[in-house]
């Protein structure tokens, strides 16, 4: 049975060295990424830009990327990611908000989650509860979902 997974996770990633996050996303994507799999990605900079990386480099599953405007509207770090793996990327979506504010990515988010059957979020150490990681960790909770927490 193929396993639809959405990414989240913070956009402060500079507190670790990149062979950290290799190792982090081997331990906690590596088991799901199978070629059945399909991962939904913010198109964020961060560990959505990290994870995308990742996935497509070690792996064949399948990967939507997800952005609440365009991913013109996206950081640069995004976008260059996106460019170079256009290649591997099954589908982009643009939900193409009119404005990018807490509630279009509040929407990216809960698309995502809406269509996978379970949430895998990298949250800040130190980060609120009201981040968008964890609100969309929490909306998954809501949906009954299943979620791995990996703090970062």
């Amino acid at each position: 049975m193929a396993l639809s997974i959405a990414v989240t996770g913070t956009r402060s990633t500079g507190h670790h060295e990149l062979t950290w996050y290799g190792d982090l996303f081997a331990t906690y994507l590596g088991p799901f990424a199978t070629e059945e799999a399909r991962f939904y990605i913010g198109g964020a900079k961060g560990v959505d830009t990290l994870a995308l990386r990742w996935i497509a480099d070690h792996s064949s599953a399948s990967i939507t990327v997800v952005v609440p405007g365009t991913v013109a509207e996206q950081p640069d770090e995004a976008r260059q990611a996106v460019d170079q793996y256009r290649g591997r990327i099954t589908e982009v979506v643009e939900l193409r908000a009119p404005e990018l504010q807490s509630r279009a990515y509040h929407a990216r988010n809960r698309y995502m989650v809406d269509r996978s059957g379970m949430v895998i979020g990298f949250p800040l150490e130190e980060s609120e509860s009201m981040s968008g990681t964890w609100q969309t960790l929490n909306y998954a909770a809501e949906q009954g979902k299943p979620r791995l927490i990996a703090p970062v």
